[in-house]
């Protein structure tokens, strides 16, 4: 019996909301390891669609066990209402079903006010990234700046205090320096007072239980966010988010030893999207991009951005397999493709006359690549709905193929809807 990640290959938005759901029925525990509520999920389960953004997908399901890792950055009121919004769709998240680490960082009003400054300010300048100000990027300044208030402290109203004042200390410097109003103490004390008790029950040291349920031999799914193109390190910096989106992060943000995942699931959309500000090698400005947009239903599950539609790039998520380490892909929206003429796949780029197989870390560099394409036939029957590979059209099972070939991994999963059902399955990564 294997554990499994789940990370995304692209700039995220890849659909790995459905394929965690359909994993989260093989599994007895589902663990989200990093990112905040600026990730969204959609959930499609008999029809009813259940929007999370905090919560891992598992938690939907009876009789699983859904974690939330010290690797996450938590905005407790948003938790709480999203845990409001399920309750009035007929799921009950308890401490039964939901544990929280208890040395996960919190995010606190000032955090996202301060995000909002920033990309005011950035977006006069010409400087903005896109974030999703909701105070993601400073909550994890705080917790390697070792001023965050966690989850624990919750438990502790006594050292509260003394944890604020050095917290302040930092942010209304800050604010002075932007000249920006100073933070009252009693306005952050009183908005953990009002949630501590709700947010506490839910606390513990999930590396601990993780430990034991590794042991007894439970089935372990690991929950990412965003894409690995997002990665703070590995991604298209600085138009990144604020953590680690790859695979080794799911140990680290979770508590548990790297050899205890298995199997590397990379989410990869049939085609490539972006939200937000940051290169773009097959962006698709044109009719191509806006079809792409329309028929794949390409806005945010959290911002209702739209986002930006272009080729698949095979050079980047080739990329992605390199640095996740990923044993197979879940190849998504294979359906969004059907009635194009023609298809194309970036498989190289061109750097100042230079043919290059990777994409360069350098800002300056990113701005200046171009895709190399190759062109596929494409294929007028549907592809929606279907199960089997007997049920696609030939030219469709071309294209899955090349990419494989392309990429340098194998297609584990295929889908061709958001059902869940609607999914081809190739091999069960939960197998050993």
């Amino acid at each position: 019996m294997t554990n499994v990640a789940v990370v995304g290959s692209q700039w995220g938005d890849e659909g790995k909301g459905k394929i965690v759901d359909w994993l989260s029925e093989r599994a007895d525990i589902v663990v989200r390891f990093q990112g905040g509520h600026n990730a969204g999920h959609t959930l499609v389960i008999d029809g009813i669609s259940y929007k999370l953004s905090l919560l891992p997908s598992g938690v939907v399901r009876k009789g699983k066990l859904a974690i939330i890792g010290n690797g996450v950055v938590i905005d407790p009121h948003a938790l709480l209402a999203e845990i409001e919004r399920l309750g009035e769709q007929g799921v009950k998240v308890t401490h039964e079903n939901l544990r929280i680490a208890d040395n996960a960082t919190l995010i606190l009003s000032l955090h996202r006010e301060l995000d909002a400054i920033r990309e005011d300010a950035a977006s006069n300048s010409g400087t903005k990234i896109g974030t999703t100000r909701r105070g993601i990027g400073p909550a994890y300044e705080d917790k390697v700046g070792r001023r965050a208030i966690r989850v624990l402290d919750l438990a502790n109203l006594e050292t509260l205090p003394q944890k604020i004042d050095r917290i302040l200390t930092h942010h209304n410097a800050l604010r002075r320096g932007l000249d920006q109003p100073e933070i009252e103490f009693d306005t952050i004390l009183q908005e953990l007072t009002e949630v501590a008790e709700r947010i506490v029950p839910f606390s513990e040291p999930v590396w601990r239980l993780l430990d034991k349920e590794k042991r007894k031999g439970s089935r372990i799914l690991f929950e990412g966010a965003q894409g690995t193109m997002l990665d703070i390190d590995h991604g298209t910096y600085p138009f990144v988010t604020s953590s680690n989106t790859v695979a080794g992060q799911a140990a680290a943000g979770s508590g548990i030893g790297p050899g205890s995942v298995g199997y590397i699931l990379g989410i990869t959309k049939a085609y490539t999207t972006r939200v937000g500000e940051g290169p773009f090698p097959t962006e698709q400005d044109n009719e191509v991009g806006n079809f792409l947009g329309e028929r794949g239903h390409e806005f945010g599950t959290v911002t209702g951005r739209k986002r930006r539609c272009g080729w698949f790039d095979a050079t980047m998520v080739r990329q992605a397999v390199a640095t996740n380490g990923i044993t197979g892909i879940a190849l998504t929206k294979l359906d969004v493709l059907d009635g194009l003429e023609e298809i194309k796949i970036c498989t190289g780029y061109m750097l100042d006359g230079e043919k290059i197989d990777y994409l360069p870390a350098s800002q300056g560099r990113q701005a200046r690549v171009e895709p190399i394409y190759e062109t596929l036939e494409g294929w007028k029957d549907t592809t929606v709905g279907a199960r089997t590979w007997n049920e696609l059209p030939a030219q469709a099972v071309k294209y899955v193929r090349h990419v494989e070939e392309l990429i340098g991994a194998p297609v584990a999963l295929l889908s061709t809807s958001p059902e869940r059902d609607d999914t081809i399955l190739v091999h069960d990564p939960f197998q050993d």
